[in-house]
């Protein structure tokens, strides 16, 4: 599907927009008419996307934040920054996440599990609820959750073994988008989840090695779906998660 025009004159706000997903999704939602506000930690990572996102749309805006340290109060300046600059937000993706490394649950180390449980959870909705006022002055608010299902990497039965506090915080996503969307109601701001399939990133290179990975993909691959739902085209999926399993790579390269 393509893209010209989806989000032609929206304003797009991408956390996590200096990471593997995130890079990719601020550039296709530039590329499809977006005003884009590109927000993380990295601010040398972040000036390579700024100038990726500049060459093929709308020149986006920096905002430079540590989901990790970031208060509520962080997250209503920023809110405030936004409606200073564009008056509202159209459409917040969240991509930003946060992994050190598969451990068993009784060798976690405390910081690293509350570390991940705030940054995967706790800070997405902080931010969430700081701009959902925002999202309400949109005439097609939408706010995507990309959600990764380690419960389905590994052998059968495996449950997840080993994610950690990152492993929970996406169940608790998965539970969050619905209940979400039940109290904002179907005239509310949209809703959805975004689970792709395994991408070629630096999270995913700290659970699984380059050379026995093969069922990763390019990030790029999944960011047309970013796009998709923060575009009208996500209506279907109000209060609901898109699953995308990755193509088979002999598809791909035939």
């Amino acid at each position: 599907m393509s893209n010209t025009g989806a989000l032609q004159d929206r304003v797009i706000l991408v956390a996590g927009a200096a990471g593997g997903l995130g890079a990719e999704a601020a550039v296709a939602c530039a590329e499809a008419g977006a005003s884009v506000l590109l927000l993380g930690r990295k601010v040398r990572a972040l000036n390579r996307v700024y100038e990726a996102v500049k060459a093929v749309g709308p020149d986006p805006m920096l905002y430079p934040l540590d989901l990790e340290g970031a208060t509520p109060d962080d997250y209503d300046q920023l809110a405030q920054a936004i409606e200073g600059e564009f008056g509202r937000l159209d459409g917040l993706l969240h991509c930003a996440a946060e992994f050190r490394a598969l451990t068993p649950l009784a060798h976690t180390d405390p910081a690293d599990f509350a570390r991940a449980i705030h940054v995967d959870l706790t800070a997405r909705w902080w931010l969430t609820q700081a701009c959902l006022p925002l999202l309400s002055k949109s005439d097609a608010g939408a706010a995507v959750f990309v959600l990764d299902t380690p419960e389905r990497r590994g052998k059968p039965g495996a449950a997840g073994a080993y994610w950690g506090g990152y492993g929970l915080a996406q169940q608790a996503q998965a539970a969050l988008v619905p209940m979400l969307q039940a109290e904002l109601g179907a005239q509310g701001t949209r809703i959805s989840g975004l689970r792709p399939g395994p991408m070629r990133t630096g999270l995913r290179a700290k659970a699984y090695q380059l050379n026995a990975d093969p069922e990763a993909r390019p990030a790029f691959d999944y960011a047309q779906a970013c796009v998709d739902l923060l575009s009208a085209a996500g209506a279907p999926w109000r209060g609901r998660i898109m699953d995308r399993e990755p193509v088979p790579a002999a598809a791909v390269d035939a």
